[in-house]
């Protein structure tokens, strides 16, 4: 058991290793990135799809990287939005990793992508634990999937910068108590933002943008009790684009 354990540990500090060479390379080209994790069905594609198409239409240079174990289809439907988008397929692996991702925008990425969406492999568990060199890292939840689901993954729920509630159209059809799954982000992640967004309603459409953006910008950013509990990451609070991690590993 201890050398599977340390096994984890050393494969968990090489890519925190890449993330933090990830993030100043990027950093130094201007380009922030943004990790969305949720689980699959959250609607995480059409709200980026309407997130990114939005950008386009502000002027706002964006790219968007998506993985899949398999298809091409949310490529396929985030190109709609008219940005740059590129499909990558992790052949059964249930996350991304820096050095992969790095690998896949080596070539890829335009000049002057002020940000990158990654929509990383639709999972709660192993994508929380990998850093990608985000600077903004957001868990999205559907109103649909229960008030419990930041005590059932607390790793994914507690290293978010931002949890979006999604498909809130439909809150009151599934009997979805906000107040409860507010309550429990409070619990694992207290101060995180939680935001409402419906797709179909035009709800909280733009907030994602603003805030990665604001990001970016190196404006105030919520810091996670358990980015802060980590003795190797740095106080999110003083990074500039690529000049401190915000974004650091937990270990649970």
């Amino acid at each position: 058991m201890c050398r599977v354990l340390d096994l984890q540990q050393a494969v968990l500090a090489k890519n925190d290793a890449c993330a933090h060479t990830l993030r100043e390379e990027l950093a130094g080209r201007g380009t922030a990135v943004v990790n969305l994790l949720s689980s699959p069905g959250s609607g995480k594609t059409a709200l980026l799809e309407r997130e990114l198409t939005r950008a386009r239409e502000r002027g706002v240079p964006v790219a968007a990287l998506t993985a899949d174990l398999a298809t091409e289809n949310d490529a396929v439907r985030l190109a709609r939005s008219g940005v740059p988008v590129k499909q990558v397929l992790t052949d059964g692996l249930c996350h991304l990793e820096a050095e992969m991702l790095g690998g896949h925008l080596d070539g890829w990425l335009p000049a002057g992508t002020r940000l990158l969406f990654v929509e990383n492999v639709g999972n709660l568990v192993c994508p929380a634990s990998y850093d990608l060199g985000e600077t903004l890292r957001v868990v999205l939840a559907s109103v649909t999937e229960g008030e419990d689901k930041p005590l059932k993954y607390p790793t994914a729920f507690g290293l978010a910068h931002l949890v979006l509630i999604t498909k809130t159209d439909i809150a009151a059809a599934v009997d979805f108590d906000e107040a409860a799954f507010r309550a429990n982000v409070e619990r694992v992640n207290p101060g995180a933002e939680v935001v409402r967004t419906s797709v179909r309603a035009g709800e909280g459409v733009g907030v994602l943008l603003d805030r990665a953006l604001a990001a970016r910008e190196g404006g105030p950013a919520h810091i996670p009790v358990m980015t802060r509990q980590s003795h190797h990451v740095h106080d999110a609070s003083e990074d500039r684009v690529g000049h401190r991690d915000t974004v650091g590993s937990s270990r649970s």
